[in-house]
């Protein structure tokens, strides 16, 4: 099965996520396909998709809304997980979903939806982003579990496989 893996990154850190649930899927035997939002053409050649973005004062970044936007119906129709990254510190905070998460959730149709742990690398950020950060007194480094991750990914890939397995026998 073709499974399109979409990641909205910033700075990357999303985006490696995104690599590593590709990784998950293709080493399951699906045959994934990682791209950002931009280089997404036609959902149609896919038979899932798994769509994440970082997230940024709450909201996930704009590309991934508007794939969303632009392909809303397409991902109603096939299977979807979604996945934010951005939460960062032990324990990772924010604790609540990204403010525009439920409206994705609704016009994908989505099966899941995650909060993953992120990254933060001060000397990326922007002068205005910094000024945030020590305001919040966010800490700076790699969160990231990813153990949670792949396992995350290893339940999608049983998924779809039960499900090609179930179609077939039909």
């Amino acid at each position: 099965m073709k499974v399109l893996v979409v990641a909205a990154t910033k700075y990357g850190s999303t985006g490696e996520i995104g690599r590593a649930i590709g990784d998950v899927l293709e080493d399951r035997g699906l045959d994934a396909t990682v791209l950002s939002p931009g280089e997404v053409g036609a959902i149609d050649r896919y038979e899932a998709v798994v769509l994440g973005s970082a997230v940024y004062a709450g909201h996930w970044l704009k590309p991934a809304k508007e794939l969303v936007d632009r392909s809303g119906a397409a991902l109603a129709e096939r299977p979807v997980w979604l996945f934010s990254s951005g939460p960062v510190g032990d324990p990772p905070k924010p604790e609540e979903d990204p403010v525009d998460v439920a409206d994705i959730v609704e016009t994908t149709k989505a099966r899941d939806h995650r909060v993953f742990a992120g990254r933060l690398v001060k000397k990326q950020l922007s002068f205005g982003e910094k000024a945030i950060v020590v305001a919040l007194r966010v800490p700076e480094g790699d969160f990231r579990d990813w153990a949670e991750i792949k396992g995350w990914a290893s339940g999608i890939a049983d998924s779809i496989r039960s499900e090609s397995r179930g179609s077939s026998t039909v």
